[in-house]
């Protein structure tokens, strides 16, 4: 299972950096997948907030686009969420996701916590 580390509390146009760590099973093959970022706010679905394939090309949802940073460091087989300038509408469990990018198949972190409020 993914683990994720770095929620928390923080103000308007405070920073939070998220971090993932990739589990042993799938280490070995860490570059046939893509690494994204997730998040569910209460009441709603949950949404990609970004991604990153194994050759470091990001895509953003445009509600964070210019704010958050996503990266990977394929031999340490982690994945990072910068986040700057955070909003109250940021607020959401957020959520780690590896896509088999020959399966298909999808693997989730537990989620962290990020609240922005004043």
């Amino acid at each position: 299972q993914l683990v994720e580390s770095g929620g928390g509390l923080v103000q308007p146009g405070g920073s939070l950096k998220l971090s993932c760590a990739a589990p042993r099973t799938i280490t070995s093959v860490y570059n046939t997948y893509v690494m994204g970022w997730y998040r569910q706010a209460p009441g709603k679905q949950r949404e990609l907030v970004a991604a990153i394939t194994s050759s470091r090309t990001p895509n953003y949802a445009d509600s964070v686009r210019g704010r958050f940073t996503i990266s990977r460091d394929n031999s340490r087989k982690t994945v990072s969420l910068q986040m700057n300038n955070l909003k109250p509408e940021d607020t959401a469990v957020y959520y780690c996701n590896a896509r088999n990018v020959n399966t298909n198949s999808d693997s989730w972190g537990r989620g962290t916590q990020v609240t922005i409020s004043s």
